[in-house]
C-alpha cells in the first residue's frame, strides 16, 4: 500500500518549483538584449534656453566622432560637450549636449563602473541617474542630471567631475548603460 503525501507537501513543493522558474526565467532576461534610447528630436527646453545651452538634437544632425570605437557604447565628446547613445550596430540611437565639470577624463576608452540612483553631487546639488566612470585627481567623474532638471552652479574654484545632463537625456543614460557599459571619450 501506498502512503499518501499531506496536501502542505504538494503546496509547498509546488511553490518552490514556481519560484525556481520564475528566478530562472529572471536570470535569462538579465542576460538579454537591453533596450536601446528613442532618437531624441530637437525641441526647446525650459532649463537650456533659460541658461544658454543648446537643447537635445537629432542624430543626423550631430554625427557620431570619428575613432570612437565600435559596438554598443556611450560616446563622450569633450570638444562638442556632447554624448551619443550607440547601439550594437555601431549606430548612434541618441545624441544630446551636456554640462561638463571642472575635471575631466582623458580621452580613452572606459566603462560604466557603477551606478547610483540618486544622491547629493559634490556642488550640494541632488542629482539622479548617476553613472561613475573614471575618478581623476581624486575626483568622481560620472554623468547625472539635477533632480530639478536645472544645470549646474558655478563651480566656484571646485574640482568637480560631474557631467550634468538634461533631465530626460539622464534618464536616456540610465536607461541605455549599466555597470560594465563602454564609455568612449574622445577630444
Amino acid at each position: 500500500m501506498a502512503a499518501r503525501l499531506p496536501s502542505w507537501a504538494w503546496v509547498t513543493g509546488l511553490t518552490a518549483g514556481a519560484t525556481a522558474a520564475v528566478v530562472a526565467l529572471a536570470v535569462q532576461a538579465d542576460h538579454g538584449q537591453r533596450p536601446t534610447a528613442a532618437v531624441a528630436e530637437p525641441r526647446p527646453s525650459a532649463s537650456a534656453s533659460a541658461h544658454g545651452s543648446a537643447a537635445p538634437h537629432s542624430t543626423a544632425q550631430h554625427a557620431l566622432p570619428d575613432g570612437s570605437g565600435e559596438g554598443r557604447r556611450i560616446v563622450y565628446s569633450l570638444g562638442e560637450k556632447r554624448v551619443w547613445l550607440v547601439d550594437a550596430t555601431g549606430k548612434a540611437t541618441r545624441t544630446f549636449t551636456v554640462w561638463p565639470g571642472t575635471v575631466s577624463p582623458q580621452p580613452g576608452s572606459y566603462s560604466v563602473i557603477a551606478r547610483r540612483q540618486s544622491l547629493k553631487g559634490s556642488d550640494g546639488v541632488e542629482i539622479e541617474h548617476v553613472m561613475y566612470i573614471t575618478k581623476v585627481q581624486g575626483v568622481n567623474v560620472a554623468f547625472s542630471n539635477a533632480l530639478d532638471g536645472a544645470s549646474p552652479p558655478p563651480a566656484n574654484g571646485q574640482k568637480l567631475g560631474g557631467i550634468r545632463l538634461h533631465k530626460e537625456d539622464g534618464a536616456a543614460l540610465w536607461a541605455f548603460g549599466d555597470t560594465d557599459t563602454k564609455v568612449s571619450v574622445v577630444r
